[in-house]
C-alpha cells in the first residue's frame, strides 16, 4: 500500500489493484487541498484519482498527475475507481462529487462517473457513456456511490451504493452490450 509523500500529502485511499499487460497497477485516491467554504462550516478535504505501476506488487512508482478531467469544478472530489477490460479497452467507472455540500444537497451528492483508456495511462472521461445516473424516485434517487466491477460468466456487474452512502440501499447493475 502507499503512505503518504510530498505530493500527495494526505488522504491515500481507495485502492484498486490490477495485473494487467504483465505489470501490477494501482488506482487510488489521494487528498490535494483543504479547502474553507464559508466561516461557519470546517474545511473540506478535496481529492482525485491517481494511479500507480508495479513490477512486485510491493514497490510502487507513482505518476504524479492527475488522471481523470474535473467535470463539475477544479475542488470535485473523486473516489473508488475500479477497472474493467473490454472489446479492447480499459473502462473505469468511480464516483464524483462537489468537495463541500454534499451531506445537505442531492444535486451535491456523488454520481458515477466513467473514463476510457487504450493505454492504461491516458484516460477519457465521458460521463454520458456510463450508462446509469440517479433513478427518478427511490433508494438511489438522490445518490449513487461507491461502485465496484467484476465479470462474472462472461458478464459485467457493478455494485454500487445509493442514497445516503447506502443507507438506503445498494444495487446491481449489469452491463447491457447488446
Amino acid at each position: 500500500m502507499l503512505s503518504a509523500s510530498l505530493h500527495e500529502p494526505f488522504l491515500i485511499g481507495d485502492a484498486f489493484v490490477a495485473l494487467l499487460e504483465g505489470r501490477y497497477h494501482m488506482w487510488y485516491i489521494h487528498g490535494t487541498k483543504w479547502k474553507k467554504f464559508s466561516e461557519a462550516d470546517p474545511p473540506d478535504r478535496v481529492y482525485k484519482i491517481a494511479h500507480a505501476t508495479s513490477a512486485d506488487g510491493i514497490n510502487w512508482q507513482r505518476e504524479g498527475r492527475l488522471i481523470i478531467a474535473d467535470k463539475l469544478n477544479a475542488d470535485e472530489c473523486q473516489a473508488l475507481p475500479t477497472i474493467f477490460q473490454r472489446d479492447g479497452a480499459y473502462h473505469m467507472y468511480f464516483c464524483y462529487r462537489q468537495a463541500h455540500g454534499f451531506r445537505q444537497r442531492s444535486d451535491s451528492a456523488y454520481r458515477l462517473g466513467y473514463a476510457c483508456s487504450h493505454d492504461l495511462v491516458n484516460w477519457e472521461r465521458d460521463d454520458g457513456k456510463a450508462g446509469i445516473d440517479v433513478s427518478g424516485e427511490g433508494w438511489d434517487s438522490q445518490m449513487q456511490c461507491y461502485p465496484h466491477t467484476f465479470e462474472l460468466d462472461g458478464r459485467i456487474y457493478m455494485l454500487y451504493n445509493g442514497n445516503e452512502f447506502g443507507r438506503a440501499g445498494f444495487g446491481l447493475a449489469v452491463l447491457d452490450e447488446s
